[in-house]
């Protein structure tokens, strides 16, 4: 039988043997793209122990990523050879890197590596490598009996293939392992007889869902591939069977390298063949079947477009006769797309395609039964946008045929059978008939009941009979409806197998049925702990910080679910650890990988080297790794992905490297969440940090004091989201209005041309009590959130004329709450008017962490760094002028200067943006006059406009700023954040907190000129002025929340308490220490 024989085609093998040396590929791991000295390597040359020099073969070397060298060929060890030398040379034939191979230690698993000895100042290579073991006890037999059992194999498979008939793949498969076995090693046939063998183990999988089936044809298949020269006219072939076996073992499993590798090999397999050629719209077809599965996992549309573009172009290519199996994956295509962006064209596009694959495949067919299921299901997915009662007749007809056509053991009879119980669910919702929901329960059980633990596809069947057992319970109110709704879910949520987004969503049902019918249930803590923990998977350090922000967009305010859950348990320690732990994610995980790693070292230094070494790769492979799309040709899109494997590669090293380090006694939590235990610790002594969580359900506030175990929660009955909602609309609407968009010389409406002096300021409507909206929002926050915080603390209002300094107050808001002005919170209309002002000094921070740890790390690396760069850009390009800018910073260049400090300016075109960088490592404080431009769609492009080009926040995340204290944005909407991504603090200001800056001042909207210089230069008289050591030449920026409070009074008396006059000084804010 094919399958007990598999072992002969398997890689490892102990002890002196006869075997090639595969996939040979140079890899630069001392430096990205762009840094060092540039490598230009072009051959490798490799002789053997004992062996002359004569004998030695040269590979070339292929640039095939930036600092990734592939070897183009193979090289055969006999079971002689004791050892082989490897010179890498360059492509002036210098030698620049040697490495010596004992053959004992290298025929391991696939991917074994060494560093390649390197001359100094080339930096450093590492080589890795593959190997093939040679058979030495195949048979020797004549040519044609093998070709004889080859054939036969293939007749059998393509019954199979017709009819379902398991014997025919049974047969056949024995029939294609005979092949191969009597087939001796460097005969020309033999990869293609490995292919076919390959390619019946996935058949076989693709029926029964066996897992080792699908291992054994990826391994002979890498096989087949691995023995095929480049430029053979049947290695597209190869590798197309290969990426797809590694896509059937990507659905199964849902292990993200496996689709990597599919698309790789599939993409090679397309570049590969020739226009015209007939196997091009197979290939196309598969490689967009792909793309299509792995959006289905990322949510990544430049994937979807791709798989559509693919499949398009495979059904164009393709006749009428051959058609069927094309238009079915564009179809499946199509309906991905409208799920992901609700365009009615596009499930229109996929219920006509696929009906007419039904219509073209004869009765028989083993495949009518996938293609009437993909029918059912685009049905489906318009009843639920239209609620067509036709449309989920038609779905549950064609569902139930395909159940019915489905032979029991069939890998797809549970996938069948979940969608048929999804159809008969909807219509039950819609029409009450109660056979139609114990249908759907009958089939979605039957689903979970032949289904394998750990199967990928598991969660989603418990899922989804979760969802019809709560559908019955909500319509009839069965006590054992709800157990098992929230039974079937818990299973899905805690399954170690299937997609995290996936889990997710029944975390999501579990931990909320909870809440509504169990709220004192213990298991609503172990949801939402689950819940917390599965967003770190959606959005790992595998994806690019777009794609990770991409995927945070529509599950942004979990967290803040979970923190409510947990003040209504009183619970006020769950709350602070799961608020830490959901929010902030893109900005935490970077925070990670820039983690000291000094007490590491002491315990194992060569892993806290590994750690750093592969933390700086992660970190300049998510801001620098580049996006597909549609007009990117088939080699771009292959370098692409060669980065994204990569990418992911390192990923998988990083979570290995963690385990290591836990591993080790007092490492047990390294780089894990925090407990509230330790996030109380590190507090600043000279405030509160306090946490606000909004939620539909409750409002809360956590205030986190030096000295306490935890949190002191101080309830807000009166405060809501809607309340937040509802300023904030205000708010926008009034800045709106006054056309507060950019900082500039003269930003004046139409309406209010009579009064030339006021920069972006209109008239606003007044309400009652004469208060504009302004006002009402800034009394609602006053009333009903900062004041009841104030209150619980103890504060007392600071008698200014004394001179007294208000003690510090850390807000650090969550959801719609982020985009308000809590610092200006405040009456300040009619007797009693009071604010903030009057009882603290006021900073922000986005997050518990980003304060805890420049509490404990609040000190100069390097104190010759101390000190002031300042520089203007009034007139950018494409922008408007800003002349303040100039007076500005020169009188602030001036007081610097008189006062000794070390300072630096540059203007306009004086300096390129490569000369800003390096400045921002020599100082330690920046002053940046000009414009700012907030990118919400792609954050780490958010930028500073300068005139000789735009620094931009990814280029600033790359850079080391070790000595970074104080960061002055003296520029609009810098601390301005995403709606979609409240709890991300997706802006400039938290961004330069992320890039190493302890403390920034920002703006909530634009500024006018003048008071920006104003604000700015009364901010560095008073830092001037209360420097410990006036004569000193260093610069801190210690004082700079107690220097902004001052400047922003100083500002305010001379202005009156208008709407104008508010929205004059309320967008300057202080961020971090």
């Amino acid at each position: 039988m094919g399958q007990q024989n598999s072992s002969l085609v398997t890689d490892a093998v102990p002890g002196r043997s006869h075997f090639l040396i595969t996939d040979i590929v140079l890899e630069r791991t001392d430096s990205i793209e762009g840094h060092g000295t540039p490598l230009s390597l072009t051959e490798l040359w490799v002789s053997e122990t004992p062996g002359s020099e004569e004998e030695a073969k040269s590979l070339t070397l292929v640039h095939a990523s930036p600092g990734r060298w592939e070897a183009d060929g193979f090289i055969e060890i006999t079971a002689e050879t004791d050892a082989i030398d490897c010179i890498v040379k360059t492509d002036n034939g210098e030698d620049i890197g040697f490495m010596h191979l004992d053959v004992q230690g290298m025929h391991s698993e696939r991917g074994r590596g060494q560093i390649v000895g390197m001359c100094d100042e080339y930096g450093q290579l590492t080589m890795s490598w593959g190997c093939v073991k040679i058979s030495s006890k195949r048979k020797k037999v004549p040519d044609d009996v093998a070709a004889q059992f080859n054939n036969r194999g293939i007749e059998l498979l393509r019954s199979f293939g017709r009819t379902g008939d398991l014997p025919d793949l049974t047969e056949g498969m024995t029939m294609l392992q005979d092949a191969v076995d009597l087939t001796p090693d460097g005969h020309a046939d033999l990869p293609a007889y490995l292919n076919n063998l390959g390619n019946s183990f996935l058949s076989r999988f693709e029926r029964t869902g066996e897992l080792s089936n699908i291992a054994d044809g990826i391994s002979v298949q890498e096989k087949a591939v691995d023995l095929t020269p480049h430029g053979h006219a049947d290695l597209p072939r190869f590798l197309n069977n290969l990426g797809n076996s590694f896509l059937r073992r990507f659905e199964r499993t849902g292990e993200l390298s496996d689709i990597a590798d599919a698309i790789s090999a599939q993409q090679k397999a397309v570049d590969l063949t020739p226009p015209g050629h007939a196997d091009l719209p197979a290939f196309l077809n598969n490689l967009g079947t792909s793309f299509q599965c792995r959006f289905e996992r990322t949510g990544e549309l430049s994937d979807i477009a791709d798989a559509i573009a693919a499949q398009q172009r495979a059904v164009d290519l393709t006749p009428p006769g051959d058609l069927p199996g094309f238009l079915n994956n564009l179809g499946i295509s199509f309906e991905s797309r409208f799920e992901r962006t609700g365009e009615l064209s596009d499930i229109a596009d996929a219920i006509s395609v696929l009906q007419k694959v039904v219509d073209l495949t004869p009765d028989g067919h083993a495949e009518l039964p996938a293609y009437l299921n993909n029918l059912g299901s685009t049905f489906t997915c318009r009843f639920k946008r239209t609620g067509g009662l036709s449309d989920i007749a038609d779905a549950i007809s064609a569902q139930q045929k395909a159940v019915d056509l489905t032979p029991d053991g069939h890998a797809e009879l549970p996938d069948r059978l979940t969608n048929l119980g999804g159809s008969l669910s909807f219509r039950f919702e819609r029409t009450g008939e109660l056979l139609d929901i114990a249908d759907a329960i009958s089939a979605r059980q039957k689903a979970v009941d032949l289904t394998p633990d750990g199967h990928a596809d598991l969660p989603g069947y418990l899922a989804n009979l979760a969802a019809s057992f709560s559908v019955r319970f909500t319509s009839f109110g069965n006590s054992g409806d709800l157990r098992e709704s929230l039974s079937n879910n818990k299973a899905a949520t805690i399954s170690t197998s299937g997609p995290p987004r996936v889990r997710l969503g029944a975390a999501k049902s579990w931990a909320r049925t909870l809440i509504r019918h169990q709220p004192q249930s213990p298991e609503v803590l172990l949801a939402f702990d689950t819940m917390l923990s599965l967003i770190t998977l959606i959005a790992g350090l595998e994806q690019t910080v777009h794609g990770r922000f991409t995927q945070l967009e529509d599950i942004s305010g979990l967290a803040l679910e979970a923190a409510a859950a947990a003040c209504a348990l009183d619970r006020a320690d769950k709350a602070l650890e799961w608020l830490e732990q959901g929010r902030c994610l893109v900005w935490n995980q970077l925070n990670n990988l820039r983690t000291p790693l000094d007490d590491l070292r002491i315990q194992n230094e060569d892993l806290a080297q590994d750690i750093a070494d592969v933390s700086k790769r992660l970190e300049t492979a998510g801001s620098s790794r580049g996006q597909s799309h549609v007009d990117m040709s088939f080699s771009e899109k292959m370098s692409l992905e060669d980065e994204a494997r990569a990418h992911l590669n390192l990923a998988r090293k990083w979570d290995d490297l963690l385990k290591k380090a836990r591993a080790i006694p007092s490492f047990e939590s390294f780089l894990m969440p925090s407990p509230c235990s330790t996030l109380m610790q590190h507090l600043p002594e000279s405030g509160p940090l306090i946490v606000i969580n909004i939620n539909d359900r409750r409002c809360d506030a956590l205030a986190l004091l030096a000295g306490l175990d935890e949190p002191l929660h101080i309830p807000l009955p009166n405060f809501s989201v809607e309340k937040a909602i509802k300023y904030r609309s205000a708010l926008v609407s009034e800045l709106r209005v006054r056309n507060l968009r950019v900082r500039e010389v003269n930003a004046i409406s139409e309406s209010i041309r009579s009064e030339p002096m006021v920069r972006g300021i209109g008239s606003a409507p007044i309400g009652k009590h004469g208060e504009g909206p302004v006002h009402r929002v800034l009394r609602g926050l006053w009333g009903e959130v900062v004041k009841p915080i104030l209150d619980a603390l103890a504060f007392s209002r600071v008698d200014r004329a004394n001179g007294q300094v208000p003690p510090r107050v850390w807000w650090c808001p969550t959801g719609p709450l982020s985009f308000l002005p809590l610092h200006a919170a405040g009456i300040y209309r009619g007797l009693n008017c009071e604010s903030v002002f009057d009882y603290v000094v006021s900073s922000y921070s986005p997050n518990v962490t980003a304060i805890t740890d420049r509490v404990k790390s609040d000190q100069f690396s390097d104190a010759t760094a101390s000190g002031l760069f300042l520089t203007s850009q009034p007139k950018a390009p494409g922008a408007s002028p800003i002349p303040g800018t100039t007076k500005e910073v020169q009188a602030i260049f001036d007081k610097a200067k008189e006062s000794g400090v070390r300072t630096l300016k540059l203007e306009g075109d004086a300096m390129t943006v490569g000369e800003c960088l390096q400045h921002m490592q020599d100082f330690s404080s920046i002053h940046l006059a000009c414009h700012g431009s907030q990118n919400a769609t792609e954050p780490l492009q958010s930028r500073f406009l300068f005139h000789q080009g735009s620094l931009e926040l990814g280029t600033i995340l790359q850079s080391n700023l070790k000595n970074a204290d104080l960061a002055f944005l003296s520029a609009c909407q810098t601390s301005t954040g995403q709606e979609k991504l409240s709890d991300e603090a997706v802006h400039l200001a938290a961004g330069m907190l992320a890039a190493g800056y302890r403390r920034v001042v920002g703006t909530m909207w634009s500024i006018g000129d003048r008071p920006a210089q104003d604000i700015a230069t009364t901010f560095y008289e008073y830092l001037l002025a209360h420097r410990n050591g006036p004569s000193a030449a260093g610069f801190d920026g210690t004082l700079s929340a107690v220097a902004l409070h001052y400047a922003t009074q100083q500002l305010r008396l001379n202005l009156d308490n208008s709407e104008r006059s508010l929205l004059t000084w309320i967008p300057f804010v202080h961020f971090g220490l």
